[in-house]
């Protein structure tokens, strides 16, 4: 298990950034105030609202966990999971468009990876080596399938969610794997219930009665907590098109009249919704919604392949389009429901969403942009921040304090006059309103708070520049210089902004080596100068092509052109992935016994490097060299059809050497590790 010595010893590196140990004085009770309701019961999630991407990889889950995400709701999956999507398929330049559907594993990779990061959580709060409170190690997963019935109810999907609900022999099985140096932990009592709730996407263009069917099933056959995932076209043609282009000026951002014909309407999605949720009651289960799946467009950029007729819309202006309709829903149905919330997230707006009392707040396109993961701590920042300007210590308190909207909700409620009286003095003396009011007239008041917050910041967003258009066209500052294989800026961009954690840094010694050609002329060995090697940075950037899917993300982020993911060191974990992937030059490094060896590819040319003992051998097309590693020219032997430019060499021994050395962590180095 590459993946546990990675974690472990990212932890000292990172634990800086991922600072968890809050203020409990100030957060008050993580097993009580602070814990929220998800899908109709209670979780102990110390962080409340706060929560992750849409994750698949483990990698990407430990990291949403370290920064602050306590729901972590995982990457949908579906029947197809073979799909091919068009490459570069992300692009943040400015709002947010993807072109991205459903998972990119199979379902049965997918549950394993899964699986991991609930075993790696689990091991991580164990260890002691995070300064984590009590009770902030806690987490609630949150499966996501789509998009279809026939699709979720086939074999292989129902394999996948019984999985996450008896997980016992992928843990088992995973336990064993678990590192020597790490032991302690494999008698851990791993969760095997991984999750038992469920967020159904309702991709765009899903009948309403499909969705009802869907839900249905989770909640009689599987019985599930069940949430399901509505879409922005409910806002209708004619509201999300003025509230785009005339409120917020985007009016390049061209909905299609195709995205609403085949989409649920706001009747239809009332009418299942309120069936749905008697359907849940009856279960004895949990049932809500969430606002919202990102946003169809037509294409009308260049940075996605010509091929994307459609893309799909998630940043500011999708923000206010979510929130809209999270007004009207309150409207519509008072608190009857909980409510999701995912659309825009960033750490200005994290807490105007948690005073709105919606539960989780998710994120994902935030996290895309530089600092990545390590955004999700400035979230708790700012909330505690918010929080403690308004006098509140849980989170139901900033409900209540938040906005300002707290005795008019109380008025509302048409109380005695004396406990009205009672209650609004309380609120404004800083006293414990809640052992005053009652758990009934609290929770109602609470409430009522969030209903007129929603209204209120519905209203406000739409005259809030920061979600205009005109604030939000500055596209990443290119310097006009190309990517090379090594000695970039090194300003780190590409790492952190990649979703699936493929690009690291890796540190080669700065050298400035003259290299040399040589030729077998008759029985004797010549050689020439043939320029130098420099390397001048301190660092370097790699990128593990298991990892990387071409989304293109890194390059849009990086200062110079050509993309990392492209241009960089590339390295594979296989031999067999390195030769499937001819178009990429790139790199495989093998230890086994006393011998390591590097499989290279320049510009399409394949070489081979093997190091036993400091002897090597090195071959390519043509020739088959064999020399001391000490003095390659002085010892060389072996034959050769014409000159041979010893250049890769150099750049696949010094690659071996700094990705190998001891003490090494990166993803090449941990997995060849016994």
């Amino acid at each position: 298990m590459a993946l546990v010595r990675r974690a472990f010893r990212e932890i000292e590196r990172t634990r800086s950034v991922f600072d968890l140990r809050l203020d409990q004085a100030f957060l008050g009770d993580p097993s009580h105030d602070l814990s929220v309701r998800v899908h109709g019961r209670r979780a102990s999630t110390p962080f409340g609202p706060a929560a992750g991407p849409q994750s698949q990889l483990a990698q990407n889950i430990v990291l949403s966990w370290l920064a602050g995400g306590r729901v972590i709701e995982l990457k949908t999956v579906q029947i197809l999971d073979a799909l091919a999507i068009p490459r570069p398929c992300i692009d943040m330049q400015t709002v947010g468009y993807n072109i991205e559907w459903s998972q990119e594993l199979t379902l049965e990779q997918a549950l394993e990876e899964y699986v991991k990061a609930s075993m790696l959580v689990d091991m991580l709060a164990a260890s002691g080596r995070i300064p984590l409170a009590p009770g902030f190690a806690d987490v609630v997963f949150d499966m996501s399938v789509g998009y279809d019935l026939a699709g979720i109810r086939s074999d292989r999907v129902r394999a996948f969610m019984q999985g996450m609900l008896d997980a016992t022999a992928i843990v088992d099985r995973l336990r064993r794997e678990i590192p020597d140096e790490y032991r302690a932990w494999r008698d851990l009592p791993f969760r095997t219930r991984i999750a038992d709730t469920l967020t159904l996407s309702t991709f765009h263009g899903c009948p309403p009665d499909e969705i009802e069917r869907i839900v249905d099933f989770l909640l009689r056959d599987l019985g599930l907590h069940a949430v399901v995932k509505l879409n922005p076209m409910l806002l209708g043609p004619r509201e999300t098109r003025r509230l785009l282009h005339d409120a917020l000026g985007y009016h390049d951002i061209r909905v299609p009249d195709r995205a609403f014909e085949r989409d649920t309407t706001w009747t239809q999605m009332t009418e299942f919704v309120g069936r749905l949720g008697e359907t849940a009651a009856a279960c004895g289960l949990g049932f809500g919604v969430k606002f919202t799946n990102t946003l169809i467009v037509e294409n009308h950029r260049e940075f996605f392949p010509e091929t994307a007729r459609e893309m799909y819309l998630s940043g500011q202006p999708l923000h206010v389009l979510a929130v809209q309709l999270v007004d009207r829903f309150r409207r519509e149905f008072g608190d009857r429901y909980p409510i999701s919330f995912s659309a825009g997230i960033d750490r200005v707006n994290f807490p105007d969403a948690v005073a709105l009392g919606l539960v989780p707040v998710t994120v994902c396109t935030d996290l895309l942009k530089p600092g990545g993961y390590a955004r999700g701590r400035g979230y708790l920042v700012e909330l505690r921040k918010r929080m403690r300007a308004a006098g509140a210590s849980t989170i139901d308190e900033f409900v209540l304090k938040g906005a300002g909207h707290a005795l008019a909700a109380l008025d509302g409620l048409r109380l005695d006059p004396p406990l009205r009286d009672r209650l609004a003095r309380v609120l404004a003396d800083g006293g414990d309103v809640r052992e005053t009011a009652g758990a009934d007239v609290y929770d109602r008041w609470v409430a009522a708070t969030a209903r007129l917050n929603t209204a209120a910041y519905a209203a406000r967003v739409v005259d809030d520049p920061r979600y205009a258009r005109a604030r939000n066209t500055r596209r990443p500052r290119k310097i006009g210089r190309r990517l090379k294989l090594f000695d970039c800026i090194s300003c780190d961009k590409c790492v952190p902004v990649c979703p699936n954690d493929a690009n690291f840094t890796f540190v080669l010694p700065q050298v400035d080596l003259p290299v040399v050609a040589v030729r077998k002329d008759g029985g004797a060995w010549r050689s020439r100068d043939a320029g130098r090697l420099v390397i001048a940075e301190s660092h370097q950037i790699g990128s593990f092509a298991d990892f990387c899917n071409d989304c293109g993300n890194c390059d849009v982020f990086c200062p110079e052109d050509g993309g990392p993911y492209l241009l960089k060191p590339r390295f594979f974990g296989s031999a067999d992935a390195w030769a499937r992937d001819r178009p990429h030059d790139g790199f495989h490094l093998v230890r086994q016994g006393g011998r390591e060896t590097v499989l290279g590819r320049f510009a399409g040319r394949e070489f081979r490097l093997d190091d036993e003992d400091g002897r090597i051998q090195y071959a390519g097309e043509g020739f088959s060299l064999a020399f001391d590693a000490a003095d390659p020219v002085g010892t060389l032997a072996g034959d050769a059809a014409g000159e041979v430019d010893l250049t890769y060499f150099h750049i696949m021994d010094w690659l071996r050497k700094a990705l190998l050395a001891q003490g090494a962590v990166n993803w090449v180095s941990v997995a060849l590790e016994p």
